[in-house]
């Protein structure tokens, strides 16, 4: 049975149902030999090509849907590469043989925390669509003085420069002075939602933002910063039937009868792994650095 040439690589990890959508737009994919369109539909044997790059198709029945919880460091940008140079947030992430890992949503440089990725395109297309109201958390520091009116503004709505938004909750998590800590909750994800609601109150400014929990998924506290750690069966699924998808049978994740003591090991690993990586990101900063005083 033919399906929508843009589902059928959004489940094969190529991208996020609307990446796809916008290759197709652009000309960028075709299916055995002719250029795609919006709306094409393509039976299991097609080949299609991106950017005239052959392209591995999968069908259902082939696709295991993995997740990984990234625990994404500040200075890190949600992009495969970046034109300065910076460091990504696939940089450190298991390499895929045939397919690839999607970022779940975004956060911005200046924000750490949970960052989901997947390797079900559709599944991401899904989490990040509003219409299924997926709940995020942040643990937000903010600077400034803040009245109950200015409370009740966050929770009933603020007008930013792309519509209204809203907190769904706040609560105070302490702090001294004019620094203080609070949790909110929202189900959106537009660009910098948190830090541009705290900041349309006069005078407030948002010094630390830490994404703390997507849907009922948590940050675990053994995942060091730069760390990933891949989801469970279980867990997988959770995701799945709250975007109205059929549950996964199968996992990659080996299953150890020593849960903790391998967790704690898988830990270590990740903070030597983070160490050596920024060790090398340091090495070669230094040798471009170098290069260009020689040039000069």
């Amino acid at each position: 049975m033919s399906e929508k040439l843009q589902k059928v690589l959004a489940r094969a990890g190529h991208g996020s149902r609307r990446e796809m959508e916008a290759l197709i737009a652009a000309g960028r994919v075709s299916i055995d030999g002719t250029v795609a369109k919006l709306g094409d539909r393509i039976e299991e044997d097609a080949l299609v090509r991106i950017d005239g790059n052959k392209v591995p198709l999968q069908s259902r029945e082939e696709v295991v849907c993995r997740v990984l919880a990234y625990h994404k460091p500040e200075g890190e940008v949600c992009t495969r590469s970046d034109p300065e140079g910076r460091p990504t947030v696939f940089d450190r992430l298991p390499k895929l043989k045939d397919s690839r890992w999607v970022s779940v949503g975004r956060l911005d440089i200046n924000t750490s925390g949970l960052l989901l990725f997947t390797t079900d395109g559709e599944l991401a297309n899904r989490l990040m669509h509003p219409s299924h109201e997926v709940e995020r958390e942040y643990a937000v520091r903010v600077f400034g003085e803040i009245t109950d009116q200015d409370f009740k503004g966050l929770l009933k709505g603020v007008q930013l420069e792309d519509g209204m938004a809203s907190f769904k909750t706040i609560r105070d998590a302490g702090g001294e002075g004019l620094n203080h800590w609070y949790n909110v909750t929202l189900t959106e994800g537009r660009n910098r939602e948190v830090r541009r609601l705290w900041e349309s109150i006069e005078g407030v400014k948002v010094s630390r933002l830490i994404r703390v929990r997507y849907g009922d998924i948590g940050l675990d506290r053994t995942l060091p910063v730069g760390g990933w750690g891949e989801l469970t069966l279980e867990q997988v699924n959770y995701l799945r039937t709250k975007v109205q998808l059929g549950n996964e049978t199968r996992t990659k994740l080996e299953i150890d009868s020593d849960n903790k003591r391998k967790r704690y090991k898988q830990a270590a690993q990740i903070r030597r792994s983070v160490r050596r990586h920024q060790r090398a990101r340091q090495q070669e900063r230094s040798r471009t650095s170098q290069r260009k005083r020689v040039r000069k």
